[in-house]
């Protein structure tokens, strides 16, 4: 794994920029080092987090909106104050019912956010 160092100890918001990552999604990664990574992950209503896999562990919590969220075989309707945990390997996606961001923990680093 390369590298990517850590992230500044401080990381004001509104100094950071939005990269567009597909129709209606954009994200912004708030910090990190080796083995956490910390993201927040803005969708338009009907956005669409392809279903997807990786080795990471992953936590998301609804800080607004509404998502349907498929993990395996099992679908929920979550809301702003609801949360998801993700284990390695295991398929998952989310369709955006209503405008929101998600908050997403990432262990360890995802590397392929860091590479553009």
């Amino acid at each position: 794994m390369q590298n990517f160092g850590t992230s500044v100890a401080f990381l004001i918001g509104d100094e950071i920029e939005w990269e567009v990552v597909g129709k209606g999604i954009k994200r912004k990664i708030l910090g990190f080092d080796s083995s956490l990574m910390l993201v927040n992950v803005h969708f338009e209503k009907g956005g669409i987090g392809a279903l997807h896999e990786h080795y990471h562990s992953q936590i998301t919590y609804v800080e607004s909106g509404a998502f349907e969220v498929t993990i395996g075989d099992e679908i929920k309707n979550l809301k702003a104050g609801d949360s998801f945990y993700v284990s390695p390997h295991v398929l998952h996606g989310v369709v955006c019912l209503a405008t929101g961001i998600l908050i997403d923990v990432f262990s360890p680093i995802r590397e392929d956010f860091m590479i553009k």
